[in-house]
């Protein structure tokens, strides 16, 4: 009997160990989701360094973020259309270059450049990366395998601040991009040796949707700016923001059309038609909302309300990592022995009750008053994020893996940006009305306030100051325990609703079938 064409190159195939596969991918992955977080605390002295201001530094990152999302989703199409091992290579290699490239930057401009190349050249590390891991590891598996997947998606970002922090003030901002260069040849010698396409990776028309790339670009790149720019703009009383916003709504809704219309899609979006994979990506979104929006937040708050150092606030967030860490490994053994649903909704339990507990938090708590709610969070993390991604590719072909692992990704990664405008602009705004109700109690009608200024006048005045300076003073020091006040009860609110986001999960958690457990495509009718 003749041997299929297919049958024939599966054959011959080297045999490698997985693990060595999975470290392989994960080292580029690494560094490539370590430094969407660790440029953050370098931008005053980038600024500084460059003759920039601060804001004009922000487009570091603004500019990263808007190449990545928009190459991110075409990762499944650009697999097929040049082999899955070369495109992985050429990210690598394109990324570790522009990082060099980065490094060597003698003005702000060419920086912002070099960062939009490292974005683009970045943006199919993870899809490509969790792709490749599901194809080399078994479907029994697939639990482990993403365990190991999420210790990099999930602490990398939480080494970025800390990383970065500890470069800047021991070396030159430059070295935050010169550490990928090692990083970057190891990933392409082990990816060289170890991993290989499988036989069903081949360009499956000659056809290009340029015109869906564009929408595409033009959609994502135009909605990036909107989640990035949005609160420092002040929304849509901005006429850029206003713009921006049409140029999304424009881009992303012929986009959709083009693709639902077109034979040859750059993003294939049938694959919604998977129970599990659509249920999968919409609880993914919110899971980046939550998990990026507390990595912004936990921080903000020590460095702004308790006076933290950069690297100090950023060592705070390590007891995540570590629930993280802890939790991926028995999630990777219970999802292989036990239905996947029933761990995440442990996860989600404990993510709610452990991120309301955070909110909890008031001004005299220290490290550890932080350290066991994120603890247990990260451990909600793990609970959720192996399961999760297992059970939203159980039924789906490894044809379509490439495709589908770009679009959750995508979504992903669209959470977080959310997740960070979010909390930013809560914060901004219910700061403003916190103070404006605390402050109104301060008058001189009001005994507690009147006995508390004339307290820090008369200690003002013991020091020499006179009594309109002192008495200046005197409030200037109750307006700043009133910000303090507000700003603390604005992170109480917005960190109980990311609490609750969790717990509205649930229900979605439900919809998604008990998984198959034969790695086989089960299309929904």
């Amino acid at each position: 009997m003749e041997i299929s064409r297919q049958h024939r190159a599966a054959l011959a195939l080297p045999h490698i160990n997985p693990w060595l596969v999975a470290i392989a991918v994960m080292v580029g992955t690494f560094m490539e989701v370590l430094d969407t977080t660790i440029t953050n605390v370098a931008l005053p002295q980038i600024a500084g360094n460059l003759s920039a201001s601060v804001d004009e530094s922000t487009w570091i990152l603004t500019s990263y973020l808007i190449s990545n999302a928009v190459v991110l989703p075409l990762t499944g199409w650009l697999s097929n259309y040049f082999g899955r091992k070369r495109l992985l290579i050429a990210s690598v290699a394109g990324f570790t270059l522009s990082s060099l490239a980065c490094g060597l930057a003698p003005s702000l401009p060419f920086l912002i450049l070099f960062r939009v190349i490292q974005g683009a050249a970045g943006g199919g590390l993870q899809p490509l990366s969790q792709a490749i891991l599901l194809e080399a590891f078994p479907p029994e598996q697939h639990g482990k395998a993403m365990a190991f997947w999420g210790i990099g998606i999930l602490v990398a970002p939480l080494l970025g601040p800390v990383a970065g922090g500890w470069i800047v003030d021991n070396y030159s901002w430059r070295w935050i991009f010169y550490i990928n260069i090692p990083l970057g040849v190891i990933a392409i010698v082990l990816a060289l040796l170890f991993v290989f396409d499988p036989p069903y990776i081949k360009r499956n028309s000659s056809k290009i949707d340029y015109w869906g790339i564009g929408f595409l670009a033009l959609g994502v790149g135009a909605l990036q700016i909107v989640l990035d720019k949005g609160q420092e703009e002040d929304w849509f009383s901005s006429h850029m923001i206003m713009v921006f916003t049409a140029v999304t709504v424009a881009g992303l809704s012929l986009f959709l059309i083009r693709e639902f219309t077109t034979e040859d899609p750059v993003v294939d979006l049938r694959v919604f038609r998977y129970r599990n994979f659509a249920a999968g990506v919409l609880q993914v979104t919110v899971v980046g909302v939550v998990l990026y929006g507390t990595t912004v937040l936990i921080p903000l708050f020590l460095q702004t309300i308790m006076g933290y150092p950069a690297v100090d606030s950023g060592i705070a967030t390590l007891p995540r990592g570590w629930g993280s860490i802890a939790a991926m490994a028995a999630a990777g053994f219970l999802v292989s022995k036990m239905d996947g649903r029933l761990v995440m909704f442990v996860g989600f339990l404990i993510g709610g009750w452990s991120t309301w507990a955070l909110g909890g938090i008031n001004l005299a708590a220290g490290q550890q008053d932080l350290w066991w709610p994120q603890f247990f969070q990260g451990i909600s993390m793990g609970f959720i994020f192996v399961p999760l991604t297992t059970l939203t590719y159980d039924r789906i072909s490894k044809e379509e893996l490439g495709n589908a692992t770009a679009i959750f990704n995508l979504l992903r990664n669209i959470g977080g940006s959310i997740g960070i405008s979010f909390v930013t602009t809560m914060i901004a705004r219910n700061t403003q009305v916190n103070t404006n109700i605390l402050g109104e109690h301060v008058t001189l009608l009001n005994p507690v306030s009147e006995w508390f200024v004339s307290g820090a006048r008369g200690l003002l005045m013991s020091k020499g100051q006179d009594y309109a300076g002192a008495s200046t003073r005197a409030y200037a020091i109750v307006f700043g325990m009133i910000q303090r006040q507000a700003w603390l009860l604005s992170f109480n609110k917005v960190v109980h609703l990311l609490g609750i986001l969790f717990f509205l999960m649930i229900p979605f958690m439900l919809l998604m079938r008990k998984p198959s457990r034969t790695g086989e495509s089960i299309p929904l009718h």
